[in-house]
């Protein structure tokens, strides 16, 4: 069976960008042949097993040649697979994607064009600079800063310049005061506001703002160098008021995100959403513990419990997974008397299952739960604890020395997860490392060489609670920031404080280390 090429846009650079269609065939392709530039933020959600192929430039090696892309695009369509061609911006904008469809037609594959949102446009709106502007421009020009010397089409600037309304360059960096000197020798205004914004949509988006004929200099003081798009005309200037992104508390600020890969998505999406680039770097993976006795007694008696207590997360997704497997669901759990989960993030997910948490603690960690529970009689009554299998006793001992009768079902382990070299280096090379789990601590500093430790140790480090706090001392990293709530909304607002007290100057002050030292009890519930 023929299979399918899908030329598909990654957008500018934030991965929010990507579109629903262009996500939905990222997912499920068997074959990614990725851009080296404009794809990085999209090639995460590519499935597990997919064979990723960069076609840009890599360590060792010249840039594949374009024969060579249509030839592997061409050969993986032949042998059944689905494929995706991922390009930075739109694959019909300056991305040779209409080339490629060509080869694709000419060799009878079939092939589909999912558009993506090009930087000519993305990038000066994240600059808070709309390319028309009623009273100031009412059309716009793209152009090409960058043609092959022996272009046959070439640019008439000075038909270019003649035009009215807005010009935006792409790729014109290299040759912005050449560009400019022929924009005003063609009757451009020297002192028409311009525009130049590098790495648009992403966390190392910088803006400058200048006039035509200044715009070259005012780009090389400030450092700024390709990729960039440079914006001609009126609208220009309105980035002086409109800018948005660049104003978030984290703008230009770069975190690592160590939670395990399906719990990384919240946490990444507060943190994009304040500015910051977000580096995923999964310390943990979260396994099923193979289905036995254990858990089939407490699944088969799960309404007799007199207290049935949540962890984590992650354990509530487990369990009501192993209640599905056998044919229940929600309505399973109707005679346990006291459901208690052990933070709010543990309780929504109860909720989504279509369980209400009776107890909910005001101290997201097993002493909070046994303290929460102070109230209640517990002797002689059933208590079912369904968490990891590496958990810490404090919770189970605590629970019987006060007489109740307790059981204790692990539903997931917590296993190492190896880096990826590349994902690694941006790591250390990041402003910010954030922990949810001391898990998170123990497996991201394991895999590190000396070199790597202390590269580590220069990074701020931003806990979601005392006990990941202790685990990362002991690890030899200084805290600079722990939640006041035990979650990852706390996590956020504590970094954030963090980062805006660093951009005021604010002397140091870390974290007070922490009375308990021991495994976390679900802080990231």
């Amino acid at each position: 069976m023929s299979g399918i090429v899908y030329l598909v846009g990654a957008g500018p650079g934030d991965a929010d960008l990507l579109t629903v269609k262009g996500r939905r065939v990222l997912e499920r392709a068997d074959l990614v042949v990725h851009d080296r530039l404009g794809t990085e933020t999209a090639l995460p959600l590519c499935r597990p097993g997919a064979e990723l192929v960069n076609a840009g430039k890599a360590p060792g090696r010249a840039r594949m040649r374009q024969e060579e892309i249509n030839a592997l695009l061409i050969a993986g369509a032949r042998a059944g697979r689905t494929v995706v061609r991922l390009k930075g911006g739109d694959p019909f904008v300056l991305g040779r994607g209409g080339e490629e469809a060509e080869a694709l037609a000419a060799a009878g594959v079939r092939f589909e064009v999912v558009p993506g949102i090009t930087s000519a446009i993305g990038a000066p709106a994240y600059a808070g600079i709309p390319l028309t502007q009623r009273g100031l421009a009412h059309a716009f020009t793209m152009v090409s800063g960058h043609l092959e010397p022996d272009d046959p089409l070439g640019t008439d600037w000075e038909a270019v310049a003649r035009l009215r309304g807005t010009i935006v360059l792409l790729m014109a960096m290299g040759r912005l005061d050449a560009i400019a000197g022929a924009l005003i020798a063609g009757g451009r205004p020297p002192d028409e506001p311009a525009a130049a914004v590098q790495w648009g949509t992403t966390a190392r988006q910088r803006t400058i703002i200048a006039t035509l004929a200044t715009i070259a200099a005012a780009s090389r003081e400030a450092g700024l160098d390709a990729p960039a798009v440079v914006v001609v005309g009126a609208v220009a200037e309105l980035g002086r008021r409109l800018a948005w992104f660049e104003a978030g508390p984290l703008a230009g600020r770069s975190v690592v995100v160590t939670r395990a890969r399906a719990q990384a998505s919240d946490l990444a999406a507060s943190l994009g959403a304040l500015g910051a680039e977000v580096v995923e770097l999964p310390a943990i993976r979260i396994d099923p513990v193979p289905g036995g006795r254990e858990i089939d007694a407490a699944c088969a008696a799960i309404g007799g419990y007199d207290l049935l207590v949540m962890t984590s997360a992650n354990g509530v997704d487990q369990l009501f997974a192993r209640l599905a497997e056998r044919g229940a669901d929600a309505r399973a759990l109707s005679g346990a008397t006291t459901v208690v989960a052990i933070g709010p993030a543990t309780a929504d997910r109860l909720a989504a299952h279509g369980v209400r948490a009776d107890l909910v603690p005001q101290r997201f960690v097993a002493e909070g739960i046994l303290e929460a529970l102070a109230g209640f009689a517990l002797s002689g009554r059933r208590a079912l604890v369904a968490r990891a299998r590496e958990a810490r006793p404090d919770l189970v001992q605590g629970l019987r020395a006060r007489g109740a009768v307790v059981e204790e079902v692990a539903l997931y382990d917590t296993r190492a997860e190896p880096p990826e070299r590349s994902a690694l280096e941006a790591a250390l090379a990041a402003d910010y490392l954030t922990f949810t789990s001391s898990s998170t601590v123990r497996n991201f500093m394991a895999p590190l060489d000396p070199g790597q430790r202390e590269r580590a140790g220069r990074l701020r480090v931003v806990s979601i609670g005392p006990i990941t706090s202790a685990a990362a001392r002991a690890a030899g990293l200084t805290v600079h920031a722990e939640a006041a709530a035990y979650t990852v909304p706390g996590l956020v607002e504590a970094l954030v404080a963090d980062a805006v007290g660093v951009a005021a100057g604010v002397p140091e002050t870390p974290s007070v280390p922490a009375c308990v030292s021991r495994d976390d009890a679900g802080a990231s519930g």
